[in-house]
């Protein structure tokens, strides 16, 4: 061991100088891992890939929910020069399936709840399970804990090779190039993350969202790095969250608006019963966040919160925190990665405060995984890529998002975005999770629909659906307020709060 380098940027480094302290916990079932038993999990799990023929420069797959496995075999491939892609736990066979093959995983590792589904697809590679042993499986926890605790001779810098969460469309794989590093270097990742919001060794980050999602994967593995204290939710719960903010004295955390809203809704008394005083930083992504949720928060957790507008393609990236929200209310910030551009439908770039597609020149280096004209078609002549959001662009240089292109609803020829619809229908305390979307009308082509998840002990009522209607008309124009509202138990949402109106909008287009 004493001759393998131990980098700045990875257990094995924190593992030498503190080989006791945490490396993350599973908050719902108590366990704790070191940073010597992450080390040696890692070096185990690396071992168990060459063995089983896996090599520098390929694919695996891990679908699992949050658990300590989770992050072990992540932390194996990424010293081993390994893409992985990690699969969400919500998909359904056909689009496991999809995803495993498309990105040319030459093993599955899962969780043994999955041990039906991998017998249905019968992926054509070899597949390890965690937890209860299954015949016709190889067993991941066996094969790890026979292996050396030693580094693989080979070791070479891993990435994620991470899939889009498909709200528009089938799912792509948004492919880095390996840098043919050893691991545990600098990398833009780290840089961007530690000088944005200050991950150290005294951080203790909560999250409350799945690893299979790449904010959340990737700063947990950032926190880690750095020799920070990762604590992982299984599941989001509102109440439980703010629990595990007092117990665990969390500094760091991370969230998306949905879960803001569900906190919010909480009872005063709850609220205030739980002591934040830790919290440094609070961040917020992966959809834009309604104005009066956000001063809520400020004025209820303080001038900590930062939030930042990217991808998982990591084209570029703004941000913002609390001073300079409250200077510019709604912007998602400047630009901290890349050049930002506003372009028109004719792909010349726009004058700041004219609404058009978000590019970004300079960005970081991405394709889409057997999809080239995918990647094509995100690119414009100038070479600056778009992941399809509008927005604009103040005199300043600070951005605020209008809605994604595909969400556009045209009623009459006029161009209607629908984030602004639901911002104002979320302001309404019976309202829990909204969506809007268009719907067909003879004469205007589609119209505006409302969408609505009431919070709980409101009732879905004609009543209900009026004064919903009458409290958009009352603060916005009246092309922008819906028509009509069907109330449902629940939104399609992804674990991080992406809004899937592509499975709404098929329930009212015939043969969509």
């Amino acid at each position: 061991m004493a001759t393998v380098p131990s980098h700045p940027y990875q257990p094995r480094h924190h593992m030498r100088s503190r080989p006791d302290a945490t490396a993350f916990a599973i908050c719902d079932t108590g366990e704790e891992v070191s940073f010597a038993a992450l080390e040696a999990s890692a070096n185990r799990g690396a071992h168990v890939l060459r063995a089983a023929g896996i090599r520098t420069g390929d694919h695996i797959a891990i679908l699992m929910e949050n658990c300590r496995a989770f992050l072990e075999v992540c932390f194996a491939a990424d010293r081993s020069g390994v893409y992985y892609t990690t699969i969400s736990t919500h998909l359904t066979p056909d689009e496991v399936a999809y995803i495993i093959r498309d990105c040319g995983a030459r093993m599955v590792i899962a969780s043994d709840r999955f041990t039906d589904m991998l017998r249905a697809i019968a992926p054509r590679c070899a597949v390890y399970l965690t937890g209860a042993e299954a015949v016709g499986f190889q067993h991941w926890d066996t094969a790890t804990a026979n292996a050396p605790a030693t580094p693989i001779a080979d070791e070479a810098q891993g990435l994620d090779m991470l899939y889009s969460s498909g709200t528009t469309g089938r799912p792509k794989g948004i492919k880095w190039p390996l840098t043919g590093d050893l691991p545990g270097g600098r990398s833009m990742l780290i840089d961007l993350l530690t000088g944005l919001f200050g991950y150290g060794p005294s951080t203790r980050y909560l999250c409350p969202a799945p690893l299979y999602h790449a904010a959340p994967l990737r700063h947990t593995m950032v926190t880690i790095k750095m020799g920070g204290c990762a604590h992982i939710m299984q599941k989001f719960d509102a109440e439980t969250a703010l629990r595990l903010l007092q117990d665990r004295a969390i500094t760091h955390s991370q969230w998306v608006p949905t879960m803001f809203v569900r906190m919010l809704k909480l009872p005063e008394a709850v609220r205030a019963g739980y002591d934040l005083s830790a919290m440094r930083m609070a961040v917020h992504a992966a959809a834009p966040c309604p104005v009066d949720v956000k001063r809520q928060m400020i004025d209820w957790w303080g001038p900590i919160l930062h939030e930042y507008y990217a991808g998982t393609e990591n084209n570029g990236f703004t941000a913002i925190d609390t001073a300079e929200w409250l200077a510019h209310p709604g912007s998602v910030g400047r630009a901290k990665l890349g050049v930002l551009h506003i372009c028109g439908d004719d792909g010349n770039e726009l004058a700041p405060g004219c609404e058009g597609e978000i590019f970004f020149e300079n960005g970081h280096q991405f394709t889409y995984h057997n999809a080239p004209e995918k990647t094509a078609a995100c690119t414009n002549a100038q070479g600056w890529t778009t992941l399809g959001d509008i927005g604009r662009v103040d005199a300043e240089g600070y951005l605020y998002l209008t809605d994604r292109k595909s969400f556009l609803i045209i009623s009459g020829g006029v161009n209607i975005y629908p984030q602004e619809t639901e911002d104002v229908l979320l302001g309404h305390p019976m309202v829990m999770d909204a969506a809007v979307i268009g719907v067909p009308n003879e004469d205007f082509g589609e119209e505006v629909k409302a969408v609505v998840q009431l919070v709980p002990g409101c009732d879905a009522s004609d009543a209900a659906e009026a004064e919903l209607i009458a409290f958009c008309r009352a603060r916005l124009s009246a092309i922008k307020c819906p028509r009509s509202v069907t109330f449902r138990a629940a939104l399609p949402r992804s674990a991080t709060g992406k809004l899937f109106k592509r499975k709404l909008r098929a329930e009212f287009w015939p043969g969509a």
